[in-house]
């Protein structure tokens, strides 16, 4: 009940234009959220590098609702490629389709898309395609064929295991070598398209691991890239220590290299499990969201964990 009521204000814009006016919001949205300037992230990547793990960068945006409104969110997300470059840093780039316009025209959506593509092919990047709710999983799925037919091959996308079609969408996008972020889905998604508990969305999570470490198995386990841009097929996203150990385990037996699969975390959340599995020897990835579009963001933040409603509560009550 209480994260289906945090994923209705996530979309609700009379709560966003509250929320967003409490200072506390924001500083509770910090914990989760780099900052609103690149210059932010970049500090929060440069701290993340030093610790030898890499990172995900993401300038927070979905849902324009005007052409002048994608466009403007195209030419961040380059002008961030551009950043990333400039500064150095290990980090690629992740994006929603719906923030450069997706829900508005998908012909559109597929221009701005090519923008982002050639930027990062040109700057030698990696661009990571995220996954919104269902409405637009058939459409995010074809823009991504469209563009991997187009040639553009160092671009992944994410699958929520929480969907009953996700092996079928994973076995089709494996035979094409696609790089796969794996979630449980932070949406709420009604039961004819959803599992609706949660011991079968973790099962579910566990076998699309191991199809996904198969598929890198069967093309001869390619390895993360040296400069930690370009990740490995299998991308365990998950802060369920049950979801990572079994990963773990299932690598080990299959005889998976630590470098063919990456574990991937939120920033803010789980900073002992990251260092440790630095320490264990595997690749670690953690997604770093900035911008001033942090409200959606930090709402489904709120809708995964109680713990994170009752620190927001804490931090609002001690104002």
């Amino acid at each position: 009940m209480l994260r289906s009521f945090l994923i209705y204000l996530s979309k609700a814009a009379w709560a966003q234009n509250m929320v967003t006016r409490w200072k506390i919001a924001w500083r509770t949205a910090s914990r989760f959220v780099a900052g609103t300037k690149v210059e932010d992230a970049i500090r929060a990547i440069r701290e993340l590098n030093a610790k030898n793990i890499n990172v995900t960068l993401d300038h927070l945006g979905e849902n324009t609702s005007t052409p002048e409104e994608a466009s403007e969110a195209t030419s961040e997300i380059l002008a961030t490629l551009d950043e990333i470059k400039k500064e150095g840093v290990r980090a690629n780039v992740s994006i929603k389709l719906t923030q450069i316009g997706l829900g508005l025209d998908e012909k559109l959506c597929a221009e701005n898309l090519e923008r982002i593509l050639s930027r990062a092919r040109d700057n030698g990047n990696f661009v990571r395609i995220d996954m919104e709710d269902t409405p637009y999983t058939d459409k995010t799925l074809n823009l991504h064929a469209q563009m991997r037919k187009k040639g553009y091959q160092k671009v992944g996308t994410v699958l929520q295991s929480y969907l009953y079609r996700t092996e079928a969408d994973a076995r089709k996008l494996l035979a094409d070598q696609t790089p796969i972020r794996l979630v449980k889905g932070a949406y709420q998604e009604p039961a004819d398209k959803a599992f609706p508990k949660k011991a079968d969305v973790d099962a579910n999570y566990d076998l699309l691991v191991k199809i996904m470490m198969d598929a890198a198995l069967a093309n001869n386990s390619p390895r993360i890239s040296a400069d930690g841009l370009f990740p490995p097929i299998p991308a365990i996203g998950t802060h369920d220590e049950k979801r990572i150990e079994f990963a773990k385990q299932y690598a080990a037996k299959v005889g998976l290299p630590k470098e063919a699969l990456e574990f991937q975390m939120l920033y803010g959340i789980r900073r002992d499990l990251q260092d440790q599995l630095v320490k264990e020897g595997y690749p670690v990835r953690v997604y770093v969201p900035f911008g001033t579009h942090w409200y959606p963001y930090f709402m489904r933040r709120l809708a995964e964990r109680p713990a994170n409603v009752w620190f927001f509560i804490s931090n609002f009550l001690r104002k």
